[in-house]
């Protein structure tokens, strides 16, 4: 049987891998899409499961979607990127506890026209204004998911409401973030992403990324096993085993791992590590 480390007990870590050999252990991940649509579950599951012998089953909706599901107790544990509702989670009582586990950024990708001139502008609210200004077309995930809320923040701090302008150049999907490419690709639109799904998105056509490095990009991941006292249903122990596992170095090195086209998605930064 294989051991790994975890942040539980090693008493703990034995009886879950073997109640998971004996009982079919599984746990429910609600999740952020990106990391479901760059493929990351695929490349990490198999080899968590095959070492615990714990199943782990993902939701991936967007992150305002899954931190309602986790309150209306339909998961384990949670893995999204929107800091502040993550901790007011946390806070309310839902999670146990709400941990860094690794980041990437996010851009705007467009047209190869470039319609607003953003082409390889650093500074995401400048871009903004230019595109709100000229009236080029923005398709906006209109989600409640971590990218539309860090897209909302950016509007904010650019001093514009583009849902002033919508059905007119800015358009709202309401869809994850694949269809929102898709749609927005379809019309001609600028659209922001997590760098990830953008690297795995397969019909980029002419589109290239016109926006990116700017602080306000960064785009950070957390984990938060869901609180027992709140779900009573919440498998805790397998949870935390997973979390543990996640952040552990050898979590975090498979983490670091994974590529798509020789680059790598996700950079691990939990702490200790």
């Amino acid at each position: 049987m294989a051991i790994f480390r975890i942040t539980a007990a090693a008493a703990l870590s034995l009886g879950l891998a073997a109640a998971a050999q004996a009982d079919d252990v599984s746990i429910i991940v609600q999740s952020t899409t990106s990391t479901a649509n760059s493929g990351l579950y695929d490349y990490l599951l198999p080899i968590y499961s095959g070492e615990s012998g714990i199943e782990v089953h993902v939701v991936a909706v967007g992150t305002g979607q899954a931190i309602r599901n986790a309150e209306n107790c339909d998961g384990d544990l949670l893995l999204v990127h929107a800091k502040p509702a993550e901790e007011k989670f946390v806070a309310a009582g839902y999670g146990t506890k709400r941990t860094d586990l690794m980041y990437n950024d996010f851009v705007i990708v467009g047209p190869e026209g470039d319609p607003a001139g953003v082409a390889g502008m650093t500074d995401a609210e400048a871009a903004l204004e230019k595109i709100a200004a000229s009236g080029a077309l923005f398709a906006s995930r209109g989600d409640d998911s971590g990218t539309h809320k860090k897209e909302v923040a950016l509007w904010k701090a650019a001093g514009i409401d583009p849902t002033a302008a919508s059905g007119d150049w800015y358009r709202e999907t309401g869809s994850g973030m694949g269809a929102t490419l898709n749609a927005g690709i379809g019309m001609g639109a600028y659209v922001l992403t997590d760098r990830a799904t953008w690297i795995s998105f397969g019909n980029k056509q002419d589109y290239a990324v016109e926006v990116q490095g700017d602080a306000d990009l960064f785009n950070q991941y957390g984990v938060i096993p869901v609180n027992p006292e709140k779900c009573p249903s919440a498998n805790i122990a397998a949870a935390q085993d997973f979390a543990g596992w996640l952040l552990s170095p050898e979590g975090q090195r498979t983490i670091a791992a994974y590529q798509v086209d020789g680059q790598q998605l996700f950079f691990p930064n939990a702490p200790g590590n």
